[in-house]
């Protein structure tokens, strides 16, 4: 309860006071992307439970001559390299906050599919709500493995405290201005996990 209340605490009046620079975002990402305005997916909550997460559409529905979609890479447009960089993407996810579905601290809501991949160690990520941002975040993001990020992410379960969000919330809008681990190598997100090496 303290945390859902520090995260209310931040993320209401935060939201009203970006509420103009959302709009404005809003307005490029119909313009350079075209409609609907989110990204929306289904991801694993608290326990796994699904929620629909929301975040600003970064990329085109461009196809070939048979109706596919084309690679990532060319429909990510430049606006959505910019909204990715600095991760402002991400900010329609305030809404999931508000909701109650994630917190602004936690590890990452990862894909549906991931569920049955992970150990059980690294399923303990799901013990608490996932976050807009968290410890894996600030110590590597998309350049770190997927190993390294559970581990990370399970170090923050067992840690967590109001003091830790503060202190990943601060250096987070750090790595934003450094645009720090935005991306894996030089792919334009995180490969797939296919399992965790435990259970191969």
């Amino acid at each position: 309860m303290v945390k859902r209340l520090f995260d209310l605490l931040l993320t209401i009046p935060g939201t009203l006071v970006i509420l103009p620079f959302l709009l404005v975002l809003a307005l490029l990402v119909r313009i350079f992307h075209g409609s609907p305005l989110f990204f929306t997916q289904v991801r694993p909550g608290r326990h796994g439970k699904p929620f629909r997460m929301c975040k600003f559409r970064t990329m085109t529905d461009a196809r070939d001559d048979i109706g596919n979609l084309l690679p990532d890479q060319e429909r990510l447009t430049s606006l959505g390299r910019f909204l990715r960089a600095t991760s402002l993407d991400e900010f329609p996810e305030l809404i999931n906050v508000l909701k109650g579905d994630m917190s602004l601290v936690g590890p990452r809501p990862l894909l549906m599919e991931y569920l049955s991949r992970y150990s059980p160690e690294q399923n303990r990520r799901h013990d608490v709500k996932p976050g807009m941002t968290g410890w894996a975040q600030i110590n590597g993001r998309n350049a770190i493995s997927w190993d390294e990020k559970f581990i990370l992410d399970v170090w923050y379960v067992d840690n967590r405290s109001l003091w830790l969000d503060v202190r990943i919330l601060a250096i987070t809008m750090l790595n934003v201005v450094l645009r720090k681990g935005i991306n894996h190598n030089s792919t334009e997100t995180m490969p797939f996990f296919q399992g965790s090496e435990n259970q191969k």
